[in-house]
């Protein structure tokens, strides 16, 4: 996995567990508040420095160094305010997906619109065997997604398969696997390729004026 933000959904996804996580995460825990954070405003990348600073002093450099990863959680991943840089400084860091137990509804909302998977075990019981610095394996990640069906997952530790899922409306769907609404909304946007003319030009099928034959 490369780390770049805004990118669609893999078909596979290999990836490291930056972090592994209790109950109950706020988005004050990701994405921490207070002078020294909000100095920063909008400049994502030096907010993105702050990301898990009071829970892990070391998640920043990790995700650096991986180039990108997981996060595993359990209930109510996400809850509290609705700030975006909690969604935010993850994505700049090479967040693809998150795991939880169960996620606190708007957080979720935010990490489909950045295009973040948000995945809740089928067996919570699953979460409890996962450790930092795990390789989970996502088998068929967008083929799923895309058919509303359960990601089969390997952990490359432990050689244990489980199943997560994330259900999903057809908005939902569509934005995620696009890579966020950004991404989607821009490749709405963009022109169609222009069409050959039948002597290989583009984008002009005139005849050419008298001035301009050869």
């Amino acid at each position: 996995m490369d780390g770049d933000v805004d990118a669609p959904v893999e078909e596979r996804l290999l990836a490291p567990v930056l972090i592994k996580l209790g109950d109950k995460v706020s988005t004050d825990d990701i994405s921490p508040s207070g002078t020294a954070v909000l100095m920063f405003r909008s400049n994502v990348p030096a907010i993105s420095e702050f990301c898990f600073r009071n829970v892990d002093p070391d998640f920043v450099a990790r995700a650096r160094a991986a180039g990108g990863g997981v996060i595993v959680g359990g209930e109510i991943y996400g809850q509290g305010s609705s700030r975006e840089a909690a969604v935010l400084s993850p994505l700049h860091l090479g967040v693809r997906a998150v795991l939880a137990k169960s996620f606190a509804r708007i957080h979720r909302s935010n990490l489909i619109n950045w295009g973040i998977a948000p995945l809740e075990f089928e067996n919570p019981a699953d979460c409890d065997a996962i450790e930092r610095d795990d390789v989970l394996d996502f088998e068929s990640l967008r083929e799923s997604l895309a058919a509303g069906a359960a990601v089969a997952v390997v952990n490359r530790r432990t050689g244990a398969r489980f199943r997560v899922r994330s259900i999903l409306s057809p908005r939902e769907r569509d934005m995620l696997l696009a890579g966020g609404l950004l991404t989607q909304t821009a490749a709405a946007k963009s022109p169609p390729h222009p069409a050959l003319s039948p002597s290989g030009g583009e984008g002009n099928d005139r005849p050419l004026s008298p001035e301009g034959r050869g």
